[in-house]
């Protein structure tokens, strides 16, 4: 299980994300009464996403021994709260001198990143007063 704090004072939706050992500045921009201090919590979504797809491909490519000198993931993110439905675009750019088949290979895997598995399967929330 993950365990975040999500800490908002007097500051205008700046709001700080702390887990044992980092913290994070999530705010909204100047034009919606925020500081622009840190991403928007779509973006946080987005870069959960981001970074979970490319150390997926790390770990996967270093595991095998394949040359992936680096990997990026361009997220995009939209909610269409009438409809009830949210789409991720996912474009990835890898370099290295790999096989067109370890290309495709890695394609696979990155859909097999944890938050990519996540974010398709059914969600339960329970929110409670402490």
């Amino acid at each position: 299980m993950v365990n975040v704090t999500a800490h908002i004072g007097r500051t205008p939706y700046e709001t700080h994300l702390t887990t044992s050992n980092q913290v994070v500045v999530a705010d909204e921009p100047v034009d919606v009464g925020g500081q622009d201090r840190g991403m928007r919590p779509a973006e946080l979504l987005a870069s959960a996403l981001g970074s979970c797809t490319v150390m997926t491909l790390r770990m996967y490519a270093d595991r095998k021994g394949w040359p992936l000198e680096a990997a990026v993931a361009h997220v995009g993110f939209s909610s269409d709260p009438l409809a009830g439905r949210s789409t991720f675009t996912v474009r990835i750019v890898l370099t290295g001198d790999l096989t067109n088949e370890q290309r495709i290979r890695l394609l696979e895997i990155a859909e097999r990143c944890p938050i990519h598995q996540a974010l398709k399967n059914p969600s339960d929330f329970e929110t409670t007063l402490a």
